[in-house]
């Protein structure tokens, strides 16, 4: 029941992150002072767990898979390698760039290039919370 309600929060997250990452250019101009919607202070902590418990859960795949003693690539072996890895370098972007938006300066990186980090975090984010999400649903994965 745990893994089906974990994977019923991943959907949403996924979904709302997908979602507003599309409409937010429709309500939200972006200035030099804002150049982000106030809608991510609120969705930012909710990608942040959907990492960590992304990140788990997938290790937790990962493990079960390698613990196979066959040695073939399956595809249960290409779906908890792409989940583990992919949730890590979201992760790793995310944390990255949630602390450079929390504390301007923290790294040199420019606003724009800051902007491209922040689309690909908010386009895989979606689709990995999306395959973990059916994946726990569906109970395949430990």
């Amino acid at each position: 029941m745990l893994k089906k309600t974990v994977g019923i929060l991943f959907l949403v997250i996924g979904a709302a992150v997908a979602l507003h990452t599309i409409i937010e250019p429709l309500y939200h101009i972006s200035t030099e002072s804002q150049p982000y919607s106030p809608a991510w202070d609120v969705l930012n902590p909710l990608m942040a767990l959907a990492v960590a418990f992304g990140i788990v859960y997938a290790a937790l795949c990962k493990r079960a898979v390698d613990a196979d003693a066959e040695p073939a690539v399956t595809r249960a072996y290409l779906a908890a390698n792409t989940l583990f890895y992919g949730f890590l370098f979201v992760g790793i972007l995310f944390f990255w760039s949630w602390a450079n938006y929390r504390s301007p300066g923290f790294t040199a990186v420019g606003a724009d290039a800051a902007s491209v980090v922040w689309g690909i975090v908010d386009a895989l984010l979606p689709l990995l919370c999306g395959a973990m999400g059916v994946a726990l649903i569906r109970t395949r994965a430990p």
